[in-house]
């Protein structure tokens, strides 16, 4: 009997829109002999199922259920495509865990952890994995542009502390620009992280499960022509996303080794996919994703590709782990 699949998408941040995408190709690539998908769309005020016509029908908040025709449904497993809050953050995690419900991504504490840039980074410095000089802001604090600009130097990212998609995230060159960048940031999250900029080579690295093993996926060089790897560079294409990335065989074997490192030392699950800048032959951490983007131009499915897996295999095998 094939297997009733939730496909959550949507949330409660700016990056809804690019949800709903991921959502919709893991919907179309999704073995229909194997699985029986239903999109679900989650959003603060409603959770609804969409059907081919794209009527909704509401979720029952209280078991996941969907009640169809008389029938109620209940789910045997959730596809999270939900990037940022409530998917990316641990909320949904928590709440499936609770339910008893397997879903695809890490657990609620790791989602919590990495969605967490400054808790993030803390916790694997421990762990020697490198990353920029950095500065906290929380919401209300004083902002002291000298005190800033000597612990991370120009210029600086400012970024939001609890975001994707480079939402609420600035460049920086002069000391007078800090508070205009510090503003936009605050739109996103009352928490903020100022890094020094790091001049390198920037590649992405997938991890996944797959076919229960810890698999490290090829690597993308990411070339923007931009500034820096925007909005504007990741979903409009303004930047070039090279597989596999044209860096040397002790870089590839640093940076795998460390990706895999921490996927194993937080004892992820699911689908990952690490940031990292190169100083040298050392890859420095920007960020950790889990909940990356699926479309068919987003890097986690190109690297796939690369390895060899296609869209049905890399989606398929997240479900068969998580009901394992």
């Amino acid at each position: 009997m094939r297997k009733k699949v939730a496909i959550i998408m949507g949330g409660f941040s700016s990056e809804y829109k690019i949800s709903l995408k991921s959502g919709n190709v893991v919907y179309d690539y999704l073995d229909k002999e194997k699985f029986n998908p239903y999109r679900i769309q989650i959003f603060k005020d409603r959770w609804v199922y969409v059907d081919s016509s794209e009527k909704e029908f509401p979720i029952n908040r209280q078991d996941f259920s969907l009640e169809l025709d008389g029938e109620i449904i209940r789910f045997d497993c959730v596809f999270n495509a939900i990037h940022g809050t409530p998917g990316e953050d641990g909320l949904m995690q928590a709440y499936f865990e609770l339910l008893d419900i397997p879903q695809t991504s890490c657990g609620f504490y790791q989602a919590a952890l990495t969605f967490n840039k400054r808790d993030l980074l803390s916790v694997l410095k421990a762990y020697d994995i490198k990353s920029a000089p950095s500065y906290y802001l929380n919401k209300g604090d004083e902002i002291d542009e000298k005190k800033i600009v000597d612990k991370v130097n120009l210029p600086c990212f400012v970024k939001a502390n609890k975001s994707g998609s480079s939402y609420g995230i600035s460049k920086v060159y002069k000391a007078e620009e800090l508070k205009s960048a510090i503003s936009v940031a605050y739109l996103e999250d009352d928490e903020i992280i100022i890094e020094g900029f790091l001049e390198g080579t920037e590649v992405s690295v997938g991890v996944i499960k797959f076919k229960g093993k810890t698999t490290v996926l090829p690597i993308t060089e990411i070339v923007t022509e931009n500034d820096f790897f925007d909005y504007e560079a990741k979903y409009e294409g303004r930047s070039q996303e090279i597989t596999p990335a044209r860096i040397t065989k002790e870089q590839e074997q640093n940076v795998t080794r460390i990706a895999r490192t921490i996927y194993d030392v937080l004892k992820m699950s699911g689908f990952s996919r690490s940031e990292f800048i190169f100083i040298g032959d050392e890859p420095y951490l920007l960020e950790v994703n889990t909940t990356p983007g699926l479309t068919q131009e987003s890097i986690l499915p190109q690297q796939a590709k690369k390895a060899g897996i296609s869209l049905s295999q890399l989606f398929g095998s997240a479900i068969e782990e998580a009901l394992s």
